[in-house]
């Protein structure tokens, strides 16, 4: 079976288990989204996950959430909810949990109550982490300083895939423009 380049980013892109190294697109890849494989844009468009599905996802990687209001609801500030969560923020989460070795615990997804914009929690690009010294040691001395963030001053790291790391007040605020080599 010939995999073109085309396939194997979209087998990556929708969690499917692709060797990159030897190009083999698995099963598990191809049959995660069979419809979509046909056009690759649409199924970036359509890369959004339920609570459910990403709770499942985040779950069986052994990374875990809190919340203060102890719900998921996404219209509630004080929940932690994974609705409409990009499926590269899930991935890329659980590529920092595999890479780092870290224990991970989100404490922010997609709930409203965060900062606007096109990549904002709300847009489904980012989630909040525990800052744990194992966390805040792997990313200040895997990722290259970027200086502080405008408006904030919140010091940011930059991983060498792009995704964004701000360390915060009390947490750790990422940006995942990509699965981060999942």
């Amino acid at each position: 079976m010939a995999v073109t380049s085309t396939r194997i980013r979209l087998g990556a892109l929708l969690g499917g288990a692709v060797l990159a190294t030897t190009g083999v697109l698995t099963a598990q890849s191809a049959v995660a989204a069979p419809s979509a494989a046909s056009d690759a844009s649409s199924a970036v468009a359509a890369a959004k996950l339920s609570h459910s599905d990403a709770a499942n996802r985040l779950r069986g990687a052994g990374i875990s959430w809190t919340s203060s209001g102890g719900c998921s609801d996404r219209n509630n500030p004080t929940c932690t909810s994974f609705e409409q969560i990009n499926l590269t923020s899930v991935q890329g989460a659980i590529t920092l949990k595999g890479a780092s070795g870290c224990a991970l615990t989100i404490t922010g997804g997609t709930e409203t109550g965060h900062a606007s914009g096109t990549y904002s929690h709300w847009n489904g690009y980012k989630l909040d982490f525990s800052p744990t010294s194992c966390v805040s040691n792997y990313i200040t001395g895997t990722f290259t300083n970027i200086g502080p963030r405008p408006g904030d001053g919140a010091q940011q790291y930059k991983s060498g895939s792009g995704n964004v790391y701000a360390r915060e007040s009390n947490h750790w605020d990422v940006t995942f423009y990509n699965c981060g080599g999942c």
